[in-house]
């Protein structure tokens, strides 16, 4: 895939969606995590979503820049989700689990079709690549409030950050999966786990 002018991706995040867009994103959303989305034309898309073509076109000029307004509308709906589940644990240690057990039931929905997908189509890709930076710098967030409150032993939270973004784009990617057998919300309450065991402060 190819990606032109990013002009209409730039017009749908500046301006508020209406409903029936909000409603076409959540079902192209829920198309692409089950089935991908390179084989699809906007022909296809139309017909699957019962819309006009026309009202694609409203969302983005392109089937590729539509690929990519999708993705960003994901992460930033699950972005949402996840700050809601968090903010609702009590305490830095469970806001920690909070928060990957949320990243993890927000992508458990997506195919190994959907990834593949990703990974071929660079500008997609960076949009996963940039969210995981931000849950990484958001986990390093909650473990320095954990340690300045001595709800965890000292830690380096940076390096703490690092070693979960990586493990959660090796567990999306199937890596895990395909080295333990462990699915994919096995692999989160493991990591979860492992961390959390590993950061709270001896009682």
């Amino acid at each position: 895939m190819s990606v032109g002018s990013r002009a209409s991706i730039e017009r749908v995040r500046g301006r508020g969606l209406t409903g029936r867009q909000a409603q076409l994103f959540d079902q192209l959303v829920d198309l692409f995590l089950a089935e991908g989305f390179a084989d699809f034309t906007l022909d296809d898309l139309a017909g699957r979503l019962r819309c006009s073509k026309s009202t694609l076109y409203a969302l983005a000029s392109s089937k590729e820049q539509l690929a990519v307004a999708v993705v960003k509308y994901f992460f930033r709906r699950a972005a949402g989700r996840v700050e809601q589940r968090t903010s609702q644990a009590d305490g830095p240690l469970e806001r920690v689990g909070a928060y990957l057990s949320a990243v993890a039931r927000e992508l458990r929905p997506a195919s190994a079709r959907f990834y593949q997908d990703l990974a071929a189509f660079p500008p997609a890709l960076e949009v996963y690549g940039r969210n995981t930076r931000i849950a990484a710098a958001r986990v390093r967030s909650l473990v320095d409030e954990g340690v300045r409150s001595g709800a965890f032993r000292q830690v380096h939270a940076a390096f703490v950050g690092e070693i979960v973004s990586t493990a959660m784009v090796a567990i999306q990617r199937g890596e895990i999966s395909e080295r333990t057998g462990l699915r994919d919300a096995e692999a989160y309450d493991e990591l979860a786990t492992m961390l959390l065991h590993g950061i709270s402060a001896p009682e």
